[in-house]
Formats: C-alpha cells, sequence, structure tokens
C-alpha cells in the first residue's frame, strides 16, 4: 500500500511540475529574471504549494508516527555553516543558468529531449564529485 501512496503521489507532484510550468526552463528563467522579461507567475505556484503543505505539516507532526512509515524523516542539522552556503549558492546558479532544479529536470526527461539527459547527467555528475571529496 505504502508503494501505492508513493506512486501516486509522485505522479501528483510530476503533474503538478508539468501543469505549472516549471519544467519550461524559459518559463523558470522568466521567473528569474526581475530586471527583464520576469514572469511572477511561478510565485503563485510556491504560493499554493506553501498553503497546502503548511497547513498539512502542522496535522500530521501532531500524530505519533507516520501512516506510512515507522518514524518522521525531519532534518536535525539546523546550524548554517559554509559547505551550506556554498551548495545554495552552487545550486541556485545551476538553477538560474538552466532554468531546471532536479525534481522538473526528471518530469521534463519524459519528453526525450536531450537537453535534459545532458542535464541530469551533468547533475549525477556533481553528486559523484561531492560524495567523493566531501564524504571521505
Amino acid at each position: 500500500m505504502s508503494r501505492l501512496i508513493v506512486l501516486l503521489a509522485g505522479a501528483l507532484f510530476g503533474a503538478g511540475i508539468t501543469i505549472s510550468g516549471m519544467a519550461n526552463p524559459a518559463k523558470v528563467q522568466n521567473f528569474l529574471d526581475i530586471s527583464g522579461n520576469w514572469d511572477p507567475s511561478l510565485a503563485l505556484v510556491m504560493g499554493a504549494a506553501l498553503m497546502i503543505a503548511t497547513p498539512g505539516f502542522f496535522f500530521v507532526l501532531k500524530r505519533q508516527r507516520p501512516r506510512f512509515a515507522e518514524v518522521f524523516a525531519l532534518p536535525t542539522k539546523k546550524d548554517v555553516d559554509a559547505k551550506l552556503v556554498l551548495g545554495a549558492v552552487m545550486f541556485g546558479a545551476g538553477w538560474g543558468l538552466s532554468g531546471l532544479c532536479p525534481a522538473p529536470a526528471l518530469v521534463a526527461l519524459l519528453t526525450g529531449a536531450m537537453p535534459f539527459l545532458v542535464f541530469l547527467l551533468a547533475m549525477f555528475g556533481g553528486m559523484l564529485v561531492h560524495r567523493f571529496v566531501f564524504e571521505r
């Protein structure tokens, strides 16, 4: 049953990304281009997501445990360090230059377009470099 829930949640998330236009790099780049051809519509997507997720977290976290897992998997690290800041800067630069972040790139990969495959291969390459440099 839990795998079916994960499948349905993933399909809902992917459909939302596609319908909102977040799988379109040009739309994302126009959202980030505040001094040029700015498109504020993705702010509405983020606002709608927060309006749904915030009360959801409030109600779910009142439970003793998740419905489909043994324990809640919440982040425990709360400090801001150089590694976090550098990673955020690199993520933001990659997002701004490509117009894609990981989830929309995975959804866009379904189009079969080569740029999305190249983006994902580069992203996985970066993850391997991180593992080699920081996790040894």
